[in-house]
């Protein structure tokens, strides 16, 4: 770089640089231009001047999206205010009159290539993780292979009664139990043609079949001996044997020496099931990333998982160790070559939506930025490492980058996203389509458009999900006009949801994504709660969705073993057959059902309870969120049971006060009650947190429980109810008054710390 190229502009405490006509933060140009570029083969002046192209070309179209939004928006509100009574066809028809439900073309199919296997062909858990928490991130890419011992003992999935209680010392007990449920596991999924595995002695290789000798001595092999794929070890003693079931891989862990194998009569000290095969790295609603210092961190550990050498050094039970990506894993196969499996999932990265934008980088009139553009290039850069195998541990084998996009809403707006990967692969110097999008289906207008949203981007498409809880919060907001909503708990057991859940399967079928790309479902939101999982998540192969969101990597090990029962392909080969090219069309009048409150009457007892828990949801949240930049985590409810929380969850409760609060089925005097009430119990959820800070003791002047306040009281004026406008607004505070400073966000522009307020 010359001096010709970059002028330095500084700005008391924040440096910009200009290039072009562009303001980029010093922290971001020095890590895009120190760390991300060199050995990509790109030139930096190169790389900011087409970014600088796509920002003057892309950003004016950004915004005449969101402009759309709010124009559809407010004739939808106008309409229920002058139409409080309507029939499904005459609201339908409104929809299609201004818009908002585009007419749906004639059938295709997608066409998308180049899509690693774990994505278009395998079916197995899939973990979101906030990329700004290294070891989380870590946790969870290793988390492609997990110990069913380990899944089975830490959690509810083994009884406690009996002696079987968990405690600091190994509980023989507990671990027998574990050990039943592991041969119970491989009799169900890997059955001996004789016998059971509970009388297993041992494994042994015999012209390269797998031989199972029992303890009464006879020999019997597996039922389809294709399921054996290999082994680590010797042949007549394998210390590893490597099954497969439905492209999902088992390790049967041998070692008659060690203090589990010592206890079964074959020396199995583990199984290890292959478990999460894809990891979405999250750079959207599970961080608080509110400034380009937070934007540096998420791309940096981004980086790090690109070139497989992202560290985190952990003190776990007092033993300090430093956690890295792990290997892939070795094996002799049956006719004694060698093959290899990845030890690590296969990563997706998470961008921001649309309605984001960022001082990180400002515009020629010294404005943000759309954060989207800048999330695209940086992280698209930074996966270049890996395409170029700047690293030994590989993410895609097929040389594809695969970004997630959220909170898009309709056809036209996947269009801007598919314009924009063709933009950021020409400055990148990548083939058409390396860039592969994943369409978050959870705002009501691409659910209503699924089928044109898919066609928009029918050469990149990789993967569509049901994200039910961004998909209720924005419901409400749509339909804040139509009516009081029904309680919280009631949503999901309104037609809708469950008819939002199956036309996403059957349109993403529909268009040709079976064996191509990834349909998922949502999260299960009880990480301690793996007994219920166990029990209810096996509805999502069975629905044909070939992933689903788990909220932990012991979540992970027990979820794959629905894969394991469920074949998701033939579930969705007879789906096909069933839908011979259609989408069902009446599923779509269900999904326009909104799901209010009617005739149903609720008493005062009613109305505190569903305040009080709402509110408690919320404080819960953002009291994290705001004070410690805590993004996503586990965060008790009202009755103490651990939740996942993140912005979709807050997004849904804030909305749901807002609506009773418009249509009067609370007041502002009892919302302010609950949430003065719920402060009190917050603060002593959390307090055994050193780092927390409590709130009741100084309400008033508490800048997380005025978040809380203000996401309430101005939801209805928030753009789609998002709630990231308000929480980064006092993130930004928390952040100036953690620090101490006063700074000039840009030029000519005074600002606490570039807070400017959402007023």
């Amino acid at each position: 770089m010359t001096s010709d190229q970059f002028q330095e502009k500084a700005t008391h405490q924040v440096t910009y640089y200009t290039c072009g006509h562009l303001k980029i933060h010093e922290a971001l140009f020095d890590f895009v231009n120190d760390e991300l570029l060199p050995e990509t083969g790109l030139d930096a002046a190169d790389f900011w001047a087409g970014f600088d192209r796509t920002v003057h070309i892309l950003a004016p179209r950004n915004q005449a999206l969101l402009a759309r939004r709010d124009f559809l928006q407010q004739q939808i509100d106008q309409w229920h205010r002058q139409n409080p009574e309507f029939s499904p066809a005459t609201y339908r028809e409104f929809l299609q009159q201004i818009g908002y439900l585009v007419p749906t073309g004639e059938p295709f199919q997608i066409t998308t290539e180049n899509v690693d296997d774990e994505i278009a062909t395998l079916a197995g858990p899939q973990l979101v993780v906030p990329v700004m928490n290294a070891r989380f991130a870590l946790n969870a890419c290793n988390a492609r292979w997990g110990s069913l011992y380990d899944a089975l003992y830490g959690s509810d999935m083994i009884e406690d009664e009996g002696g079987g209680e968990r405690g600091d010392a190994y509980n023989p007990l507990r671990g027998a139990r574990v050990m039943d449920f592991g041969r119970d596991f491989l009799d169900a999924y890997f059955p001996l043609a004789e016998g059971s595995h509970h009388t297993l002695k041992n494994f042994v290789m015999d012209n390269g079949e797998l031989i199972a000798e029992l303890i009464d001595g006879s020999r019997t092999r597996l039922t389809d001996a294709t399921q054996f794929r290999g082994y680590q070890g010797f042949p007549d003693a394998p210390e590893v044997v490597l099954l497969r079931r439905h492209g999902l891989h088992v390790e049967v862990h041998i070692d008659g020496a060690s203090p589990i194998g010592a206890q079964d009569t074959a020396g199995i000290k583990d199984l290890i099931l292959e478990s999460a095969l894809t990891t979405i790295m999250d750079c959207e609603d599970s961080i608080a990333a509110v400034d380009a210092q937070d934007k540096v961190q998420a791309y940096r550990n981004w980086l790090g998982l690109m070139r497989g050498t992202l560290t985190e050094k952990v003190n776990k039970n007092g033993r300090t160790f430093t956690r890295k990506l792990n290997s892939d894993r070795h094996y002799a196969a049956p006719d004694g070559t060698t093959f290899s499996i990845p030890g690590r999932s296969l990563m997706f990265i998470r961008n921001v939506g649309h309605h984001m934008f960022t001082d990180a980088i400002l515009d020629r009139d010294s404005q943000p930025i759309p954060e989207g553009i800048m999330d695209g290039f940086i992280t698209s850069a930074a996966a270049l490492h890996d395409l170029k195998s700047n690293t030994s541990l590989q993410n895609s084998r097929t040389g594809s980058i695969y970004i997630v996009k959220p909170k898009m809403h309709g056809p036209d707006e996947v269009t801007f996203t598919n314009d924009l990967f063709a933009r950021i692969e020409e400055v990148l110097k990548l083939p058409r389509n390396t860039l592969k999008i994943g369409i978050m289906d959870e705002e009501r207008r691409t659910t209503v458009n699924l089928r044109e949203c898919i066609r928009a981007a029918k050469e990149r498409v990789a993967f569509i999900n049901t994200g039910f809880l961004d998909r209720t919060g924005d419901e409400i907001h749509t339909s804040m006009e139509a009516g009081a909503f029904a309680p919280k708990a009631e949503l999901k057991n309104k037609h809708w949801i469950a008819a939002y859940e199956r036309w996403n399967v059957a349109v993403g079928l529909a268009s040709g994504l079976h064996g191509k790309a990834q349909i998922g479902k949502g999260m299960w939101a009880q990480p301690d709660n793996m007994a219920a999982m166990l029990t209810q998540k096996i509805v999502h192969p069975k629905a044909g969705a070939t992933t689903a969101w788990i909220p932990s990597p012991t979540a992970a090990t027990l979820h794959a073993i629905h894969y394991h029962e469920v074949d998701v392909s033939s579930v969705q080969q007879n789906l096909i057959r069933q839908l011979n090219g259609r989408i069902p069309e009446d599923e779509l009048e269900q999904i326009l059902d909104i799901p209010l409150l009617g005739t149903q009457t609720l008493t005062e007892e009613d109305i505190r309870k569903e305040l009080e828990n709402n509110c408690q949801g919320i404080l819960g949240y953002v009291v994290r969120w705001v004070d410690q930049g805590i993004g996503c985590s586990k965060v008790p409810d009202i009755h103490h049971t651990q939740l996942m929380e993140d912005r979709a969850t807050l997004r849904i409760s804030s909305q749901h006060i807002a609506n009773w609060l418009h249509h009067g089925i609370c007041t502002k005097e009892q919302v302010i009650a609950a949430l003065e009430a719920m402060a009190k119990v917050v603060d002593q959820q959390n307090f055994h947190d050193p780092n927390y800070q409590p709130m009741s003791g100084n309400i008033a002047e508490n800048l997380a429980f005025a978040a809380a306040k203000d996401l309430i009281f101005k939801g209805r004026e928030q753009p789609n109810g998002y709630t990231e406008a308000l929480l980064h607004f006092y993130r930004r505070k928390k952040k100036c008054a953690i620090e101490q400073r006063v700074v000039f966000s840009k030029p000519g522009e005074k600002k606490v710390c570039g807070v400017v307020s959402p007023e």
